[in-house]
C-alpha cells in the first residue's frame, strides 16, 4: 500500500478540513526576529500573565507520587469543585482542558445526519471538532456587534439539531450574551451548551439555571483566570444523569496528577488569583482607553481577557508582522465577519504601554 492509497482511507470530510488555528510559541521565533524568546511579549493567547498561586508551585515541587495513576472516578477532584461553583459533585465532570469535554459530549449526542448550531465568528474550536464528530454545522451569523442573533439561532433549529453551541463571554470578540437570550434558547428544549471559558472576568453565569433546564450544560476552564493553560485542566456543570454518562465515556485518567495538584490549590488560593483577575480587568479598561486614541482601530468592547480590534487603515496581517518583529505577540483574523482584525490579550501594565508604543509607531508605516 503506498502513502496514497491509505491518505484516501481518511474520511472524506476531513481531508479537506482546516484545523483550529493556535498561537505562535516564542521558541519557534528563534533567529526570526531581534528579540530574545524570553523577552517576547505574549499577547496572542490569552493567558494569564500573573501565572498561577504560589502555592500551586511550592505543591508540584514537593509532589512525589508521579507513578501511580489518578483517581479515574474524579472522586476529590469533583468534591473540591462542588464548593467553588456551588453545585452538587454530582453535576460535575471534568478533563484535559474543556475542549476534552467538548469532544465528550459531541461524542455522548452525535449520531449520524445530526446538526450542531454554532453563532459566528466564535472559537473555532466548535467548528472542528463537530466537523470531526461527524456533525452537520449549522452557523447562524452574530449581528454587526456581534451579539447572537436569537431569533435566527431559533429559526435553524430542526428535529435534527442535537446541540447549541454559545460562548459567553464570546470568543474572539469578547461579547457577552445576556441570560434573558439564554433562557429564551433553553425554552427550545434544545440542549445548550455555554462555554464559559472567561467566566471569572465577566462575573455572570449560567450555572444559576442548571436545576431548572435539564437541557443546560456548562464548561469551565482552569486555563484564563488561574493560570494553568499548560496544566490543561477543565470542568463542566451537566443534569446528572448526563454527568455519569460523561464518566462512562471520558478516557479513565484524562486528568493528570499535576493538574489535580494545581487545582486542588489553585482553589485553595482563590482570594489571591481573583485579586490576578481584578488587575487583567482594571488592565483591559486601561487598554481599551489606550486604544480608542489609535484612529485607525475600532475596538470591541469586551467581558474578556482580550480585546478584538478591526483594522480600519492598512494590513491587519502587515501589523500583526510589525508587532512581531518587535517582539509583541498577538493574534491576527482574517476569516468571514472578521476580516482584518486583529486581538490582543491584556497583560501587565508594562506590556500594554510597550503595545501602544509600538502601535504607534507602526501605524503612520502600516497605514501609509
Amino acid at each position: 500500500m503506498s502513502s496514497d492509497d491509505i491518505v484516501k482511507l481518511i474520511r472524506p470530510e476531513l481531508q479537506s478540513l482546516g484545523g483550529y488555528s493556535a498561537h505562535t510559541s516564542p521558541e519557534t521565533l528563534a533567529g526570526k526576529i531581534d528579540v530574545l524568546a524570553d523577552k517576547i511579549i505574549k499577547l496572542d493567547a490569552n493567558e494569564n500573565p500573573y501565572g498561577c498561586s504560589p502555592k500551586v508551585s511550592r505543591a508540584l515541587a514537593e509532589y512525589r507520587k508521579w507513578n501511580i495513576y489518578p483517581d479515574a472516578a474524579q472522586a476529590s477532584l469533583r468534591r473540591q469543585l462542588q464548593d467553588y461553583v456551588g453545585v452538587d459533585a454530582s453535576r460535575i465532570v471534568a478533563a484535559c482542558g474543556s475542549g476534552e469535554l467538548l469532544d465528550d459530549i459531541l461524542c455522548l449526542f452525535i449520531g449520524p445526519g445530526d446538526e450542531v448550531i454554532n453563532c459566528i465568528p466564535t472559537f473555532d474550536m466548535y467548528r472542528t471538532r463537530t466537523i470531526i464528530s461527524g456533525a452537520t454545522l449549522v452557523n447562524v451569523p452574530r449581528d454587526e456587534n456581534y451579539a447572537v442573533d436569537i431569533s435566527a439561532v431559533k429559526a435553524a433549529i430542526t428535529p435534527k439539531t442535537k446541540l447549541i453551541i454559545l460562548a459567553n463571554p464570546n470568543s474572539p470578540t469578547g461579547t457577552a450574551t445576556p441570560e434573558s437570550d439564554i433562557l429564551e434558547l433553553l425554552e427550545t428544549g434544545a440542549p445548550v451548551l455555554v462555554d464559559e471559558a472567561y467566566y471569572e472576568f465577566y462575573g455572570k453565569t449560567a450555572v444559576t439555571l442548571v436545576d431548572r433546564y435539564p437541557n443546560l450544560m456548562v464548561l469551565r476552564t482552569f486555563s484564563k483566570w488561574a493560570g494553568l493553560a499548560g496544566l490543561r485542566a477543565g470542568y463542566g456543570i451537566f443534569p446528572p444523569e448526563i454527568a455519569s454518562y460523561l464518566i462512562k465515556i471520558k478516557l479513565p485518567y484524562n486528568v493528570n496528577v499535576a493538574a489535580l495538584v494545581a487545582v486542588r490549590e489553585s482553589l485553595k488560593d482563590v482570594d489571591y488569583l481573583m485579586g490576578n483577575v481584578k488587575a487583567i480587568i482594571n488592565e483591559r479598561e486601561r487598554m481599551f482607553r489606550e486604544i480608542e486614541k489609535i484612529d485607525w482601530l475600532k475596538s470591541f468592547p469586551s467581558q474578556a481577557n482580550f480585546i478584538l480590534c478591526s483594522v480600519q487603515k492598512g494590513d491587519a496581517g502587515g501589523l500583526k508582522q510589525g508587532l512581531q518583529q518587535k517582539g509583541i505577540l498577538v493574534r491576527y483574523f482574517d476569516q468571514p465577519r472578521l476580516q482584518n482584525c486583529i486581538r490582543f490579550s491584556v497583560g501587565k501594565p508594562e506590556d500594554t504601554d510597550t503595545l501602544i508604543e509600538a502601535l504607534q509607531e507602526l501605524g503612520g508605516k502600516t497605514n501609509g
